[in-house]
């Protein structure tokens, strides 16, 4: 059964409807190498030219085996890499006017935090809204996100979902925002982002679902 998010928000005084239509496939690229994204990285270079960014994004398939690691149907990987190739894209095209920012933000998904239940102590604000990190565990990937981040002078939110974006983005009027989260989501930030004048980068989720999702810490540390 196909599965929607929905969600109301208020953007600029007009009450939207979000509809988040996440992917029909669930998938794991966490043992796919790094350099696999860097590869994703150059394959963005050439946007624009369809044919053959179709072509290389077949070619990366075969090449790191993409079918055979994830249990993924030819269709649903090709689907995959391509948002990937376009994400990688809007942040070649973002990344001067992001590293003239000043104020920025880093969004994260809750649902990357090592537990999901009471042995995560972090505290959930609905007036944000976001998850406080109480940093209870070392080896979570959502707290080792938050401490490199802070670190960094960014303000870090560790989202329930991607409808708490505008509420956030207009209330505390950031310059530019970095983004972890799937390639729907992040597309649909993206739009909301660029309506705002907001400059930003993403970093797509390597393993989805409700729980326990994944992303690259390299990649992200990168960005930041």
């Amino acid at each position: 059964m196909l599965r929607l998010n929905i969600a109301i928000v208020n953007f600029k005084g007009l009450f939207c409807l979000l509809v988040v239509m996440p992917y029909k496939f669930t998938f794991d690229l966490s043992k796919i190498p790094r350099f696999f994204f860097k590869e994703i990285a150059k394959v963005s270079y050439q946007k624009g030219m369809h044919k053959k960014v179709s072509r290389t994004v077949h070619e990366v398939i075969r090449r790191f085996k993409i079918q055979e690691a994830t249990g993924l149907n030819f269709s649903d990987a090709v689907l995959l890499l391509e948002d990937f190739v376009e994400i990688q894209a809007r942040n070649l095209l973002e990344r001067d006017s992001f590293v003239q920012t000043r104020k920025r933000a880093l969004f994260l998904p809750h649902c990357s935090r090592k537990y999901m239940d009471s042995r995560c102590k972090a505290v959930f604000d609905p007036n944000i809204p976001s998850y406080i990190c109480a940093h209870c565990s070392p080896d979570c990937l959502v707290n080792r996100a938050v401490s490199f981040a802070e670190k960094k002078g960014y303000d870090v939110y560790i989202l329930p979902g991607g409808s708490c974006v505008p509420k956030i983005l207009k209330a505390k009027h950031y310059e530019g925002v970095i983004g972890v989260s799937c390639g729907e989501e992040i597309k649909l930030g993206g739009e909301i982002m660029k309506s705002m004048g907001v400059a930003g980068q993403a970093v797509p989720l390597v393993k989805n679902g409700c729980a326990n999702t994944s992303f690259n810490l390299e990649t992200l540390f990168d960005l930041l």
